[in-house]
């Protein structure tokens, strides 16, 4: 009675399916780091200004730079976590990490308008 689709689960996947999981992980993790490389910029050479800077005050020494790590740690956070509890379903490794990388994907979106927001309003002010 439990052993109903037996045959089906022990075929496997086909190659054509992980190969679509795999074009899949690899076109998210390229844009999702595309999208989070004018944050890490901003983000490097806004600290660098603030640790180098005079007449910078402590607090915004400090609280920039986090602020700004938070952005960036976020994505990776959350798609670190939607790939375990896809391990814990009992998932395959590749078919855990779509969902991964497209959360990846997803949560760099944030970063990156974040950062036109505030390009948008500098030039605006």
């Amino acid at each position: 009675m439990g052993n109903m689709g037996t045959a089906e689960s022990s075929r496997g996947r086909s190659r054509a399916e992980r190969l679509v999981e795999g074009l899949t992980v690899a076109v998210s993790s390229v844009l999702s780091f595309v999208l989070l490389a004018g944050p890490v910029t901003i983000f490097a050479t806004t600290t660098w200004q603030l640790v180098t800077g005079t007449g910078i005050t402590a607090f915004s020494r400090v609280a920039v730079p986090v602020i700004l790590l938070g952005l960036l740690t976020l994505p990776l956070v959350l798609a670190l976590r939607v790939f375990r509890s896809g391990r814990r379903r009992g998932r395959e490794p590749m078919t855990a990490a779509v969902p991964a990388t497209l959360t990846l994907l997803a949560g760099s979106v944030v970063p990156f308008g974040a950062l036109v927001l505030i390009f948008v309003f500098a030039h605006t002010s």
